[in-house]
């Protein structure tokens, strides 16, 4: 019998989201699955729905917890995983009818410990399917870098809920509570540990982008957490032998900052306080890592500069070369 594979999707006031989302697990073409809805304090409908679910289906557990937040949500479900493989799907969103018979044999070909697929932003409408055997295998300090690729790329590798994984994987690692940008923080982990992963190029996994309740829909304090995540993996790396990644990852944190900056509107509250921590975190990241930040291009530690000076000039000269092209 092939393995059994625990789905986990976190629930938090998305009843009208909801049905699509199991419907498309109910659904898949890998019969041996548990689908574990963690109904995470959610204040509609839902906690009804995920016992409607249950009843109806012997495949489905449901979790009733108060508010935990996507960590949290994540944390109880692993904490009752019976699949030696898990992937996570978030409530709002849905995969395609194969997603994790072709993840599963993906790992079972390539013999990896974490597949993933590509994803499509979408509104509702069905994804392509799109048959291809196409994949691309990375492992070790490969592997890590692809964190640090295009911002796209990058997203494919970094978030939790494209992929399957081995679940003793997890044995020692989960999602820090309390957090937003929890994969940030948890996603190297798990590639530290894994010796493969395997990416197929098929789009099997559809990413909802009108739910206007997303916690990255705007800018606020807890955005502070994705620096935050980024600190401890420069740590990480420090301790563990990635060194050639240091320059690409103190660029991160620092292109982030301003960024982070510029988002952060007077609408935002506490704009001004914010406004001035970020500056201040370019400014000590670049003396933290200034060893590793000099290996990066002139131009880039001249704007590093400008902005620490002014960022309203640095926001003018950067349109300026904008406009010229």
């Amino acid at each position: 019998m092939d393995a059994l594979i625990s789905i986990i999707v976190p629930v938090y006031g998305v009843e009208a989201y909801l049905g699509r989302c199991v419907e498309s697990l109910l659904s898949q073409t890998y019969p041996h699955i548990e689908i574990i809805l963690v109904d995470d304090g959610s204040p509609d409908s839902c906690p009804a729905l995920c016992d409607a679910y249950k009843a109806r289906d012997a495949r489905v557990q449901v979790i009733h917890q108060e508010n935990a937040g996507l960590s949290g949500a994540r944390n109880a479900g692993l904490s009752i995983a019976r699949g030696d493989y898990v992937a996570f799907v978030d409530s709002d969103d849905y995969v395609a009818a194969d997603y994790i018979k072709t993840l599963y044999e993906l790992m079972q070909e390539s013999e990896a410990e974490i597949s993933q697929c590509r994803f499509a932003y979408v509104s509702g409408e069905p994804l392509e399917c799109v048959k291809s055997r196409s994949y691309k295998v990375y492992r070790g300090e490969s592997l890590m870098e692809q964190l640090y690729g295009e911002e796209e790329e990058a997203t494919y590798f970094v978030v939790a809920w494209n992929k399957l994984y081995r679940r003793e994987l997890f044995s020692k690692i989960r999602y820090p509570e309390g957090r937003i940008h929890e994969d940030e923080a948890t996603t190297y982990l798990l590639f530290h540990q894994c010796r493969k992963l395997a990416f197929t190029d098929r789009v099997l996994y559809g990413y909802f982008t009108q739910n206007t309740k997303s916690i990255t829909a705007s800018f606020s304090e807890k955005r502070m957490d994705w620096l935050t995540a980024q600190e401890e993996r420069i740590v990480f790396f420090q301790e563990t032998g990635y060194d050639r990644l240091l320059p690409k990852a103190y660029k991160k944190l620092c292109d982030a900052c301003i960024t982070f900056y510029f988002r952060c509107t007077d609408e935002v509250e506490g704009a001004p306080f914010l406004r001035a921590e970020l500056k201040r975190r370019l400014g000590f990241y670049q003396a933290k890592g200034k060893r590793w930040i000099q290996r990066l291009p002139l131009r880039t530690r001249m704007g590093y500069r400008l902005f620490g000076l002014s960022p309203a000039w640095y926001q003018r000269l950067l349109r300026r070369m904008q406009e010229a092209g």
